[in-house]
């Protein structure tokens, strides 16, 4: 139970309070003040009839203008927006006494110790930090605010130590009395963040995390393209990031000011694709932009392109050949002023051999390319990414941030991903989500699916025999390479074994060239 009881101040208001409730036998747990005509008050719950009682009896006290129940009291309200701050916060922050003797430390840190709180409070934080004297600060003349680089084991961290004063009312005017400090720790990769976030720099490929040379060698060349303003093709798998990719282009272009309109080619069908792209005029006046107006001076992004209909095609073929367009129902020829990027996770070269993409609009969409590398093509990005992803996550649902365990570590580096960062990030986040205790993240909380890459989703429920899964992948491989090796010469050759081996089983899975 609390109260909030109005009142001038006068002296001898909270004697005359305090009796009011000895009259009640009520025990007093706490009290609090404010400086704005304020007193709290809590005590254990009490029956509907006593309060109703209690509250008039309160009124009556001199300067006293108002009593009212509460749900919290104003100490107890700080409380917990501190332990919350402290739950949440990614940094590792530690509050130490005048000895060094660590009195309050927050779950991240405790993470990064490895040990229980109880492990933690009361010892010298020295004990598990490295390179930097606390106890020497501590009683210098004078300990000012310090910035120290120092270590956890082999983590590195840059510490902040902030002192604690206290005002000594004992006498008048004196010098305030250090009592300890906070110390926050911060990894290099987190204040790496917030200084681009201060600086206003996280813009263009800098958001694209890349450790890997072969996600390097793909920053170098999207970078140089991304001054040019030619048509730009990006291939790579579902999931491998090809929208970040064509965003970052744009944000590290002369056209980073002006719009990027991101367009799901799937959703584009005939019926509406020539007024979606350019737009209506009716009436002497426009009823509808296209998408290609408000895109003006900026960057339009077909996503999977390979999903564009036929006719859709065509109005984009004539865009990239005329570099103009004219509006549905009108005459006058616009001048285009936009950027073209293309995406598409399938082979744009076997899709015109097979009559189902337009080789002209190829060509025009495939002068500057470049091809995103799958996921388990580069694992020296998989734990950074899984890193960057348990943290962005920790912070968002207020979690937080947990290691990655030894187990984890083997099936995140092993798994196929046929989802690429999109399932790797999908996974941390259900895992994050799910958090239900512990400091490691471990292989059941990812939840991920088994996957044989060339046979796709398996499980428990999987029938058949090992000769039919054999043959089943076999046909599938036949299917994907005949149109790039469009005879049984070429693709025996291909595949080191006879073209008579070729034929037969090119005529047993009733593989064609039209098919």
């Amino acid at each position: 139970m609390r109260l909030e009881i109005s009142c001038h101040d006068r002296v001898g208001l909270a004697k005359d309070i305090l009796e009011v409730l000895e009259q009640y036998g009520i025990n007093l747990l706490a009290i609090d003040a404010s400086n704005f005509g304020f007193i709290y008050l809590q005590f254990a719950e009490i029956g509907f009839d006593t309060l109703s009682e209690l509250m008039p009896q309160l009124r009556k006290i001199e300067s006293v203008t108002d009593v009212r129940t509460v749900s919290f009291m104003p100490s107890e309200q700080k409380h917990y927006a501190l332990k919350t701050l402290l739950k949440t916060l990614p940094d590792l922050v530690f509050s130490i006494d005048i000895k060094s003797n660590v009195r309050i430390v927050n779950e991240s840190a405790l993470l990064a110790l490895e040990l229980e709180e109880e492990q933690v409070i009361g010892q010298p934080l020295s004990l598990w930090i490295n390179g930097f004297s606390f106890s020497r600060w501590l009683t210098e003349p004078e300990s000012l605010s310090q910035a120290s680089r120092v270590h956890i084991g082999s983590n590195e961290y840059l510490a902040e130590v902030l002192p604690i004063y206290l005002p000594d009312e004992a006498e008048d005017n004196s010098e305030p009395v250090l009592v300890g400090a906070v110390v926050s720790l911060k990894s290099p990769a987190r204040v790496g963040k917030q200084f681009n976030a201060l600086q206003r720099q996280i813009v263009g490929f800098e958001t694209v995390l890349a450790v890997s040379e072969q996600m390097k060698k793909v920053l170098t060349t999207a970078t140089r393209m991304s001054q040019l303003d030619a048509p730009l093709l990006i291939t790579g798998e579902t999931g491998t990031g090809k929208e970040l990719m064509a965003k970052a282009s744009h944000e590290a272009s002369l056209r980073r000011e002006k719009p990027f309109i991101a367009i799901n080619c799937a959703a584009l069908p005939d019926s509406i694709a020539e007024e979606s792209l350019f737009g209506v005029f009716e009436d002497g006046e426009v009823v509808k932009r296209g998408l290609v107006d408000e895109a003006k001076g900026g960057t339009i992004f077909f996503d999977e392109v390979a999903e564009m209909c036929s006719g859709a095609q065509a109005k984009l073929l004539r865009l990239l050949q005329d570099g103009s367009y004219r509006r549905v129902g009108g005459t006058t020829e616009i001048r285009a002023d936009v950027r073209i990027i293309c995406s598409t996770q399938k082979n744009l070269a076997e899709l015109c051999q097979l009559g189902q993409f337009r080789e002209a609009l190829y060509y025009r969409i495939n002068v500057l390319s470049y091809h995103i590398p799958a996921l388990r093509e580069r694992k020296q990005d998989i734990i950074p990414l899984t890193e960057m992803f348990l943290e962005h996550y920790s912070q968002q649902l207020s979690s937080p941030t947990r290691r990655i365990s030894g187990a984890c570590k083997d099936l995140l580096l092993n798994y196929a991903w046929p989802g690429n960062v999109r399932q790797l990030k999908n996974a941390i986040f259900r895992a994050v989500s799910m958090h239900s205790g512990g400091v490691e993240l471990t292989p059941e909380q990812l939840k991920l699916p088994s996957y044989a890459e060339g046979f796709g989703y398996f499980d428990n429920d999987f029938e058949g025999s090992l000769d039919e899964a054999m043959k089943q992948f076999e046909a599938s491989l036949l299917r994907r390479l005949y149109p790039a090796y469009p005879s049984t010469r070429q693709l025996a050759k291909k595949l080191g074994v006879s073209h008579t081996a070729i034929a037969n089983k090119l005529r047993d899975y009733q593989i064609s060239k039209k098919k």
